[in-house]
């Protein structure tokens, strides 16, 4: 007799995937009657084992999940042996195999809003600049403090990527003039892509480009506007439907700044000045004030102790950054390196921000499993509901630029993303920030032209990758297919800005170009529009079922479906057409494969072609490229 367990089949566990706190969880394990089976669990207290009664048609058990958030494991044991598996296809073996469970807060939500929304994430020197002359004014302002700051004479420059101006290595001392009025002036434009929320990179005084070095967390910088071009932006943004997440750079400041004052620019009141000044607690020196912690040992970014209670008030606090800037106009919080702050760090954050608006949104820049991510003190709370809303979601980016690279297989991509829905809370994982490309990778458009690791090549390397016109041509494909599957996987759409329109460059500097105004790829943008159209448009994507499946090597079938609509996206990732037929059994787990899947009906697809299925669903993808059928 074939003893079978499927942890995704709601057949064998209900209720499917991340369950609540104090929860009911049923187990079912197929196999010949008169064994002896038992339900092994490991919480967090210490291991339990519950026999598994024969119902006469396979072996049951349930229990109550512990009352606190956790990740716990589970397996089972036969007739004295071992089985399971932590994925796949399960096993018996001589040693324990157990599966993960997440158990979160059962309260835990996320804003309504941000499920829904399509985000735009924008490099804020490189977007748009207003007035150059106000931008030459406050650089010359900037200069005359003794720092140095190089302005470019053209906005279709190649950034700064080696040692320039005497420097003995590259510094991200070089500016376009992008500020916060040219993102108002172009709110139209992204507006037209139906996004409803700007994710903006570091917008604080700082000195270098990509401001991570904060010199002052309560100031504009000034090469960006004023504290008055903020509120503007907010403002004019709310009449077209658009919110405004900033970025909170809170594990470390610049060693050039009021806190730190390391170069004594601004006074007596920096921790490198007197172990008196208010900032001193906030660093750990190791020989004052020469040495101390640094942020991945960059002398120019000093850690902060975050549990120091003058610098929790100070973020956290009533008159604190994080609510000044909400009053301001702020929707949320994206956190940088989420994963080297502390828990108790974060979770403060999600209480002083959701105590001054419960809708406001927390996000984390975490790049693995938020579930299953460990920490020197051990397991980390993302998850729990007691801290993040949601992640930048990178285990949707790698495993999506690995499969429409053709480095890896339709089954791969279908299973990471399912492993995704069955470890993450539903409101956890419907937050999840879907991303192609950021700030922090090479532009997507590249990445799909099949490059080498980024991370292995020179700037110099780097900077001599030209695709030519057909590899380039191939990689817009596959562009437009990766915003297809982000457009309909559960999750949050989230467009670094330009990618829409073509951009291409290796990483960082090179994925930090101006935006192309007046050469963008206007085919490729129309596409994205339609595609973030469709998101907002469709009910079954905002509020339907899930269900995720390969259905040939390279091309991977997703269903959305509601009480009012059915839509179904065939992606293809090989260089070929297929012929894929489509019927309920390909589609066994998930968290919604208990419900039987009607495929009948007439579907409409995107170039207007009817099909009619009865108990299957026959249709043709086209190479590089992906289909979308909807029926009401």
């Amino acid at each position: 007799m074939n003893w079978y367990y499927h942890s995704r089949d709601p057949h064998y566990k209900t209720p499917f995937g991340a369950v609540r706190t104090n929860e009911t969880v049923t187990f079912r394990v197929d196999g010949a009657p008169s064994a002896m089976v038992e339900l092994l669990l490991y919480p967090p207290e210490g291991p339990k084992t519950v026999p598994m009664d024969w119902d006469g048609a396979s072996y049951r058990a349930s229990f109550i999940t512990p009352k606190t958030p956790c990740r716990m494991g589970y397996g089972f044991r036969i007739d004295g042996r071992y089985f399971g598996a932590e994925s796949g296809e399960a096993r018996f073996s001589d040693t324990p195999k157990t599966y993960g469970l997440t158990v979160y807060d059962g309260a835990f939500t996320t804003p309504e809003w941000f499920r829904n929304a399509v985000v735009y994430q924008i490099f804020p020197d490189r977007f748009f600049c207003s007035d150059r002359e106000r931008f030459l004014r406050a650089a010359a302002d900037y200069r005359a403090t003794g720092r140095p700051i190089f302005t470019h004479a053209s906005w279709d420059e190649t950034p700064y990527h080696t040692p320039h101006g005497g420097a003995k290595e590259y510094v991200p001392d070089d500016y376009f003039g992008g500020d916060l009025n040219g993102i108002t002036e172009k709110l139209p434009y992204i507006a037209s892509l139906g996004v409803t929320c700007i994710y903006l990179n570091p917008i604080f005084a700082a000195h270098s480009n990509h401001r991570y070095n904060t010199a002052d967390y309560r100031s504009i910088d000034p090469l960006l506007g004023t504290e008055e071009d903020f509120k503007a932006l907010c403002e004019t943004a709310k009449t077209l439907g658009i919110r405004i997440v900033l970025d909170g750079v809170f594990s470390h400041t610049g060693d050039d700044s009021i806190y730190f004052d390391r170069y004594g620019r601004y006074g007596t009141h920096g921790a490198c000045e007197s172990k008196d000044s208010p900032y001193y607690p906030w660093y750990r020196f190791y020989e004052w004030p020469d040495t101390y912690e640094c942020w991945w040992n960059f002398e120019t970014l000093p850690d902060v102790e975050e549990t120091e209670p003058s610098y929790v008030e100070f973020i956290q606090g009533e008159n604190g950054v994080l609510r000044k800037w909400l009053r301001s106009g702020a929707s949320g919080w994206r956190l940088d390196v989420a994963d080297e702050l502390p828990d108790s760090f974060i979770r403060g954050i999600r209480r002083s921000i959701k105590g001054y608006d419960p809708d406001a949104v927390l996000i984390g820049e975490v790049w693995d499993n938020c579930a299953t991510k460990y920490g020197p003190e051990g397991r980390r709370g993302y998850v729990n509901g007691d801290e993040l809303d949601a992640p930048m979601n990178y285990q949707f980016r790698e495993p999506a630029i690995e499969f429409l690279n053709g480095r890896k297989d339709a089954y791969w991509f279908a299973e990471t993303q399912n492993r995704l829905l069955e470890d993450y809370p539903k409101p956890f994982m419907d937050a999840c920030l879907n991303l192609l490309g950021s700030h922090d990778t090479e532009r997507v458009r590249t990445a799909l032209c099949g490059i080498p690791d980024a991370r292995t090549l020179t700037r110099k390397q780097q900077l001599a990758f030209r695709p030519d016109a057909a590899v380039l041509a191939h990689a817009s494909k596959r562009l437009t297919l990766g915003y297809a599957l982000m457009a309909v996987l559960p999750g949050v759409p989230c467009i670094y800005y330009g990618d829409e329109a073509g951009m291409t460059g290796m990483s960082d500097p090179l994925n930090r170009g101006t935006f192309p105004w007046g050469r963008e790829k206007t085919a490729l943008t129309e596409q994205v529009r339609l595609l973030m159209k469709l998101h907002n448009d469709s009910d079954a994507i905002r509020s339907g079922s899930t269900r995720i499946a390969a259905v040939g090597k390279q091309t991977v079938a997703v269903i959305r479906q509601s009480e009012r609509e059915t839509l179904i996206l065939l992606a293809n990732a090989s260089d070929a057409a297929v012929r894929t037929v489509l019927f309920p059994g390909l589609f066994r787990e998930g968290p919604d494969a208990a419900e039987p899947l009607d495929l009948s009906g007439t579907y409409v697809s995107g170039d207007s072609e009817a099909v009619t299925a009865r108990s299957s669903l026959t249709i043709t993808v086209p190479a590089n490229g992906f289909k979308i059928l909807r029926k009401s």
